[in-house]
């Protein structure tokens, strides 16, 4: 009786210490990919807009038309292309050589699902039978249309024709038998190309230990205190602060 006591008790025990684990995750209120879909976009319909006409001009940029989505990455980016064509951008179209008015006429996503297979079918008084993808595509694709005019502010004239710039991006998901996904778009290829590039400078780290400078600190080419007196700070573990020369950031 008593072995058998000894055999079922381990068990019996790790069976009362059973518990669970319960992980809690939360999303953002819009995806990054929604998001990416569209600053996609929206860059991709400015490269479709040469900018450097503008090199040299004092430019008044015009946003009040602009009612979209995403609306202050793509006033952002639209500033960024004039400074880097060139422009000199000013705050009042009365200090302007030319406006520039913009103009967004969609900025969104949508999202579309396609597949291969059977749907569900339901018979009378049998068990239904299910629905079958062999091959499933769900693709969301962004979309930015841009409307761009510029003109004289003191002559009111327009200065060429101006013109629209329209362009999509896209994501799109591959899954065969259940199985994926697989994926592909535009907005893949520049997250690949991205996030692939090295960094051109070695990023300073930051200190594993906090530390902070005296108040009454010695100046750089005093010499090093032997005992701290009133209104000094004895540090230790930098030798730097210790001598009263200047901390440096330790790799």
């Amino acid at each position: 009786m008593h072995w058998l006591l000894r055999f079922f008790w381990v068990p019996g025990l790790l069976l009362l210490a059973t518990g669970c684990t319960n992980m809690s995750t939360s999303n953002t209120a819009r995806t990054s990919m929604e998001q990416l879909l569209i600053s996609n976009a929206i860059d991709s319909s400015l490269d479709k807009i040469n900018f450097t006409p503008f090199a040299g001009s004092n430019v008044y940029l015009d946003e009040k038309y602009v009612e979209s989505v995403d609306s202050k990455y793509l006033v952002a980016s639209v500033r960024h292309r004039l400074w880097h064509s060139g422009a000199r951008l000013v705050d009042s179209p009365d200090n302007a050589d030319v406006v520039v008015e913009m103009r967004s006429g969609g900025v969104g996503t949508s999202n579309s699902e396609a597949y291969i297979g059977t749907p569900e079918i339901g018979v009378p008084g049998m068990v239904s039978i299910p629905e079958v993808k062999l091959i499933e595509r769900n693709r969301q694709s962004g979309t930015a249309k841009i409307g761009l005019v510029a003109y004289d502010p003191k002559s009111r004239e327009i200065l060429g024709d101006g013109g629209i710039a329209l362009s999509e991006s896209n994501d799109s998901n591959w899954f065969v038998v259940g199985v994926g996904p697989w994926q592909t778009g535009t907005v893949r290829e520049e997250v690949s190309t991205r996030t692939s590039v090295q960094p051109t400078h070695q990023p300073q780290k930051l200190p594993l230990q906090v530390a902070f400078r005296g108040a009454n600190r010695a100046p750089p080419d005093a010499p090093p205190a032997t005992t701290p007196g009133e209104g000094q700070v004895q540090y230790a573990g930098w030798p730097e602060a210790e001598a009263g020369g200047a901390v440096s950031n330790p790799q």
